[in-house]
């Protein structure tokens, strides 16, 4: 999949391209780049009409192409590197939306797989 990055693009239609393909992961956008070893950034993904030039430090346009054999890592480094951007992604747990600092190692697919609830088999009596 490939995803265009300009300054007017909106947070929530990225969440929602990336979410088509990943149903349950998750990229969360945060209003400025983390500090190694210091506080989260603000969540930046409950604006509905937030931008993406609101929220980054770096203002490249171009495309970024996700493959399913991506590392988590290796997506959130490029969101950063190339466009200024500071996501991480999350999977989903159950209900609930976690983040995966210990996935970054994994691939977007495999991630993808884990995060799938398992299905309930039924137990005849």
């Amino acid at each position: 999949m490939k995803i265009t990055i300009n300054d007017h693009r909106k947070v929530f239609a990225i969440q929602e391209e990336f979410n088509m393909v990943y149903r349950n992961l998750k990229l969360v956008f945060y209003s400025k780049p983390h500090q190694k070893d210091g506080a989260p950034a603000e969540e930046f993904s409950n604006e509905n009409n937030a931008t993406l030039g609101a929220c980054r430090i770096i203002h490249n346009k171009g495309d970024i192409t996700i493959t399913p054999t991506m590392k988590v890592m290796e997506l959130e480094e490029r969101f950063a590197d190339v466009y200024g951007l500071s996501v991480r992604v999350y999977r989903k747990l159950g209900k609930e939306w976690t983040n995966t600092p210990d996935a970054s190692g994994l691939t977007l697919e495999e991630l993808n797989k884990q995060a799938k609830p398992k299905k309930q088999t039924s137990v005849k009596a």
